[in-house]
């Protein structure tokens, strides 16, 4: 099993899908990463040898990919929570931040539904 930025990949899939498996590499970055290494896109992984599973490694090694780029978008979120700024207060309320309606949707920024009791009528 070839190991990439701290990932398992899957042995038995051809290299592109392979690849996506790890964290900010998508179908596109996959494709550009095995050209830059000179591997076949279609060749599966267990057939990779270790001169070019290494060729990969540093292709890959050329993009900010998992654990550095969820430290990038975490950081990228706590700056717009601490500027105050309209994306910022939607990120710290668990709400919608682009523009979506909440009234009827939103399920799942909102979480699981909170009823709230109606209030009784006054009696005279």
């Amino acid at each position: 099993m070839a190991r990439i930025a701290g990932i398992d990949i899957p042995k038995q899939k051809r290299g592109v899908i392979a690849l996506t498996y790890i964290f900010g590499i998508g179908n596109s970055r996959s494709k550009e990463i095995l050209e830059k290494a000179q591997v076949s896109e279609d060749t599966k992984v267990s057939d990779w040898n270790d001169d070019e599973i290494g060729r990969i490694r540093e292709a890959a090694a050329s993009y900010t990919i998992e654990g550095e780029l969820r430290s990038e978008t975490q950081l990228n979120i706590k700056r717009l929570m601490d500027i105050g700024c309209y994306r910022g207060i939607r990120h710290r309320a668990g709400l919608p931040l682009r523009g979506q309606r909440t009234k009827n949707n939103s399920r799942t920024r909102k979480g699981k539904r909170k009823t709230v009791a109606n209030k009784k009528k006054a009696t005279k």
